[in-house]
């Protein structure tokens, strides 16, 4: 394997202790990383700089230990930034004006790095986030899809409702942050009814899904070419409620479900997709989403560690040539 000279760059907030994980292993391997969470680090003395011009372009990226010649970094690891939220300084349109042109300007330099490799590049993260997205290109891909509708209509969502006879999940299409008397509140997969449904689906899209049959769920971690999956047995419909009172074990992944997880990296321009599965009684998988940054760091040990040497594999190769 080629393996190109230069740093990596992680872009990640300072308590995303999943990136820890990889970075020991690339610290063993004495390659050179660069961590960075620019919505925070530029309000407090780092400092970015990219040149354009015919023929060329440069960038330096300063922080208070060291200075990084933007065109030799050989990766990009995508994590988990802070938003751009502006300097906490600045009030009001003064600081929306800030936090948007550091979006468009930190970001947009960060996102155009020359020869470098991303993982995943922040433009296929944020295209891939969306669930519709997802959802139509599982479907062009062949893997089996639960019936789903997406809709503002509350008589829409009655008939998918009442056609449905093994159930109805609801789910919401982006985790928005949502508080309940000023306390944090998930809202999680849960069933739902018919009688359920009240006009207030006007307000915004609503998701609703058939309930899968499912024996088990069925986490698949894709890094480039290498799957890792672990089957869960969970009490409840959202195994991600209570992870106390889930157990995972390693389960191989069949070879259609590995076919389909390739082709969908490649239509969405993915390294890396953490891929939910409801798999039935009969051995069907069923597609139910891909996070293009889902965490992996709560999996079995074993799996863990090889998920972190795929990821630093990825990162210290850079390119290929």
């Amino acid at each position: 394997m080629h393996h190109r000279s230069g740093s990596v760059l992680v872009l990640t907030n300072p308590l995303d202790v999943t990136t820890d994980a990889v970075l020991r292993v690339l610290a063993e391997r004495r390659v050179p990383v660069v961590r960075l969470d620019p919505g925070i680090d530029l309000h407090a003395g780092a400092s970015l700089t990219a040149t354009y011009r015919t023929g060329g372009q440069r960038g330096t990226l300063r922080t208070a230990s060291r200075e990084l010649d933007l065109s030799t970094v050989r990766s990009v690891w995508v994590r988990r930034a802070s938003p751009y939220e502006g300097p906490p300084e600045l009030d009001g349109q003064d600081r929306r004006f800030a936090a948007s042109q550091a979006l468009w300007g930190t970001g947009g330099i960060l996102a155009s790095l020359p020869d470098a490799h991303y993982v995943n590049h922040p433009w296929a993260n944020r295209a891939a986030e969306h669930k519709p997205a997802q959802l139509a290109a599982a479907q062009r891909i062949g893997f089996l899809v639960p019936n789903t509708v997406i809709t503002n209509s509350a008589d829409e969502a009655r008939k998918f409702v009442e056609s449905q006879a093994a159930g109805t999940v609801y789910k919401p299409l982006w985790n928005t942050p949502y508080s309940v008397d000023g306390k944090p509140h998930a809202v999680w997969v849960r069933e739902v009814y018919s009688a359920n449904i009240t006009d207030a689906v006007s307000v915004c899209p609503h998701l609703f899904q058939a309930k899968v049959p499912k024996l088990f769920d069925a986490r698949v971690t894709a890094v480039g070419d290498r799957l890792f999956g672990v089957r869960i047995d969970s009490p409840d419909l959202d195994w991600r409620r209570r992870q106390d009172r889930m157990t995972c074990t390693p389960i191989d992944v069949p070879e259609p479900v590995a076919r389909s997880v390739a082709a969908y990296l490649g239509q969405l321009r993915l390294v890396y997709g953490a891929f939910d599965f409801a798999v039935t009684s009969t051995g069907d998988w069923y597609f139910l989403e891909c996070n293009s940054n889902g965490q992996w760091a709560w999996q079995p040990t074993g799996i863990t560690a090889a998920i972190a040497h795929a990821l630093a594999d990825q990162l210290q190769k850079g390119c290929d040539t």
